[in-house]
């Protein structure tokens, strides 16, 4: 596999499906990233598709090529920002959607108080990533929502591998925390994240 900065020269070459390699490798970590600003998925999926042009544009500027999944996270967060203030009055963080489930023939088996269940757990997992820490947030989305390896999220945030272990840990127990407390009052809390 030909890393980022061997991609990015032959972007800058005039590789158009070397920058596809790139938009392949990255499109969970952005669209992810876009979903944690916006919460909400179609806004994600634009803003996703604004940073790939966006950085596609501006990959003459980018001085360290090797640098380019960093460089990547940055222009997505421009991007979420430019997206959040053209639509501040129809869109309120406040108000996010729940984070995307899949539906199953065993959802369908379930009934509608399992359904009901699992949708008020989404929502409390949803509150507690919410609760917790600015810092902890996105690689836990990146972590558990997108399932990135913690190699991934080193790289597209610019942390080391030990900084991602060390936060998913500090995370993890406060997830369980703030789960237990919300579970404490609606029940009983099924969701725990895995250090895998």
């Amino acid at each position: 596999m030909q890393g980022d900065a061997e991609l990015v020269f032959r972007c800058l070459e005039g590789d158009t499906e070397a920058y596809g390699d790139l938009v392949e490798r990255y499109q969970g970590a952005v669209y992810a990233t876009a979903y944690y600003y916006a919460g909400r998925y179609g806004a994600a999926e634009d803003i996703a598709q604004e940073a790939f042009l966006m950085a596609y544009k501006s990959l003459p500027w980018l001085k360290e090529a090797d640098k380019f999944a960093p460089w990547l996270k940055t222009i997505t967060c421009r991007a979420a920002g430019n997206w959040l203030r053209r639509h501040q009055k129809r869109y309120s963080k406040e108000t996010p959607l729940p984070y995307k489930k899949t539906v199953s023939i065993e959802d369908a088996r379930e009934g509608p108080r399992g359904s009901l269940e699992r949708d008020e757990l989404y929502e409390r997992v949803q509150l507690a990533i919410d609760s917790l820490p600015e810092r902890y947030r996105l690689p836990v989305v990146l972590r558990y929502l997108q399932e990135l390896s913690y190699e991934e999220i080193s790289l597209f945030t610019g942390e080391s591998r030990d900084e991602i272990r060390g936060i998913l840990q500090r995370a993890g127990r406060q997830l369980r925390d703030l789960l237990a407390d919300l579970g404490s009052q609606q029940g009983e809390s099924e969701w725990h994240p895995a250090h895998k």
